[in-house]
């Protein structure tokens, strides 16, 4: 297949497409969604969460928290003891169980299938690099992106640094896509809180007053935390916990 970068081991490619080419050639997959999905379960994973992605604006989502004894952790502003803001999750408690409904990175973690799944962001990439080496040579970094108006995928700054901040420390054959993600990188790590911050997605939070979640969010190589995919919730793989 032309599109599914197969001739090389690292690769990366964008969104729901990026998935569906790359995540049954893989040996595991990275789900890149720095603000804030990915963020988001990095925190609450590292204080002992338990996170399941569900489908954004689905209205069964609070059904299916109640039906496993979990919170429904809703969109920013929704009065919600938890949100999908990494703020609001600073201080989770251990063993709480959330269901986390998001547009990109939650959406696209319910389309990897049986490959392994990680959830990748800045403050996790060096960890997040080093696990995914032990699942096999073949590595697909996938940058979630955001949304127009009309439904499309708008590539996001932050999904294309974040992404470049993990594959910075892979080595294998990296694909001309993993290599550009790289370079994005390198040329935004001395200032990336900054850049964060006067990029989109990062002035559409701080217009929305969650600039401490555009904080934590350009936290670089800060945790330790493997947010892994387990019976369809995400977990830190250290903590061995059963969804």
């Amino acid at each position: 297949m032309i599109f599914d970068q197969s001739e090389f081991e690292i690769r990366c490619e964008w969104g729901e497409q990026g998935v569906a080419q790359l995540a049954p050639i893989s040996d595991v997959v990275i789900i890149i969604d720095v603000l804030s999905f990915s963020t988001c379960v990095e925190i609450a994973n590292s204080r002992g969460a338990i996170v399941f992605p569900y489908l954004w604006k689905d209205h069964s989502a609070q059904d299916f928290a109640t039906s496993i004894n979990a919170e429904l952790a809703d969109r920013r502003n929704s009065g919600s003891r938890y949100e999908l803001s990494p703020a609001s999750l600073a201080q989770v408690a251990n063993n709480t169980r959330l269901v986390l409904p998001s547009p990109n990175g939650s959406t696209l973690s319910l389309k990897t299938g049986k490959t392994p799944t990680l959830a990748g962001c800045l403050r996790n990439s060096r960890a997040i690099a080093a696990t995914a080496t032990t699942y096999g040579k073949r590595i697909s970094v996938i940058p979630a992106g955001e949304k127009w108006q009309d439904g499309s995928l708008r590539p996001s700054f932050e999904d294309w640094v974040g992404a470049g901040a993990i594959l910075s420390h892979l080595k294998g054959n990296l694909s001309p896509e993993a290599q550009a993600a790289i370079a994005a990188y390198q040329t935004a790590q001395s200032n990336l809180k900054s850049l964060l911050k006067r990029c989109s997605s990062g002035k559409e939070l701080i217009e929305k007053r969650f600039e401490q979640d555009v904080d934590l969010a350009t936290e670089l190589e800060v945790s330790d935390c493997v947010p892994t995919l387990v019976n369809s919730a995400y977990v830190d793989r250290a903590a061995q916990q059963t969804p």
